[in-house]
C-alpha cells in the first residue's frame, strides 16, 4: 500500500513506522489513522519482523494531536462514533498487538499523540519532548483511550491533575512519573530505540507475544490475570521456541529461536 501520511520502511527485523505530516504537526486525521492500522497489521504480519517503532517525522513533534477541522462541527453521535472507532483501528490495535511496539517520542506528544505513544507497549522519548492531554481547553475528554491508560501508567492523582489543567510535562518529568522509560537527546533516540529491540529480538517472540497478552490482561475488566498468566505460560510448553531455548540453555549455547 502507498501511503501518503506515514513512512514504513523495515530492516533488520524492525519495521519503523513514521508520522509524515510535518505541515500539520504530525496530527492524526481519519486517513493517517487508517494508514497506521494497516501500516501494524502488515508489520504484526510479517513472521520476519520482531519489534516495531512508532516516531514522528522531524524534531517538532511526535503527534500534536488530533485534526481537530475534521470533528469541530460533531454532534453527540458522531463524537462517540469517532471514538469508537479509532479505539478500534488503532489505540486498542496496538496495545494488543503481538510484536513489541516501541513509541520513540520526539517533540510534543499531546492529546492523540501522546494516547497513541500510550498504546504502545513503552515508551522513550527525546529531551525535548513534551507531553499532555490538552482536550478538555477545547471542551471535551481524551478519547482514544487517554482517561484510562494515563491512570494505569502514572497513578490516578497525576493523570486527573494532567487532564484536569490540559497542562504539558517535559521528558524528564514522564521520566520520573514512569509514563517513559528513557529519556535521551533527540539524535540518540532512534538508535536507542533500534538497540533495545536488538535486546528484544534475542529472545523468543512467541514467549514475547504470550507475555504481552498476560501483561494486558490485568487491565480488562472480568479477567483474571493470573489465571491468563497460567494459561500463556502452560502454553507455552508446546512451542518450538521453548524446546530451543530449553535445549540451548542446558547444552549451554545461545538459543536461536524459530519463532513457532
Amino acid at each position: 500500500m502507498n501511503y501518503e501520511n506515514i513512512i514504513s520502511t523495515s530492516q533488520n527485523a524492525i519495521t519503523t513506522i513514521t508520522i509524515n505530516r510535518p505541515s500539520k504537526l504530525n496530527a492524526l486525521n481519519k486517513a493517517t489513522i487508517e494508514e497506521l492500522h494497516d501500516a501494524f497489521k502488515t508489520a504484526n504480519n510479517d513472521a520476519s519482523v520482531k519489534v516495531i517503532i512508532i516516531t514522528g517525522v522531524g524534531e517538532k513533534a511526535f503527534v500534536a494531536g488530533a485534526d481537530i477541522s475534521e470533528f469541530a462541527n460533531f454532534n453527540v453521535e458522531n463524537g462517540g462514533k469517532l471514538a469508537a472507532k479509532g479505539q478500534e483501528l488503532l489505540f486498542d490495535f496496538v496495545q494488543n498487538l503481538s510484536t513489541p511496539v516501541i513509541a520513540a517520542v520526539n517533540g510534543f506528544a499531546l492529546g492523540g499523540g501522546l494516547e497513541l505513544a500510550m498504546a504502545a507497549h513503552f515508551r522513550i522519548a527525546s529531551d525535548n519532548a513534551k507531553m499532555g492531554l490538552p482536550e478538555v481547553s477545547l471542551g471535551v475528554i481524551p478519547g482514544y483511550g487517554g482517561t484510562q491508560r494515563l491512570p494505569q501508567l502514572i497513578g490516578k492523582g497525576r493523570a486527573m491533575e494532567m487532564i484536569m489543567t490540559a497542562g504539558m510535562i517535559d521528558a524528564n518529568t514522564a521520566k520520573d512519573y514512569g509514563l517513559v522509560n528513557h529519556v535521551v537527546s533527540q539524535e540518540e533516540l532512534i538508535p536507542l530505540a533500534e538497540k533495545i529491540a536488538s535486546k528484544i529480538m534475542r529472545n523468543s517472540s512467541v514467549a514475547i507475544s504470550k507475555a504481552i497478552t498476560a501483561v494486558n490482561a490485568n487491565y480488562v475488566d472480568g479477567i483474571n490475570g493470573y489465571k491468563t498468566e497460567i494459561e500463556q505460560f502452560g502454553n507455552c510448553f508446546g512451542t518450538e521456541d521453548f524446546k530451543e531455548g530449553t535445549t540451548a540453555f542446558l547444552e549451554k549455547r545461545k538459543a536461536e529461536f524459530p519463532g513457532k
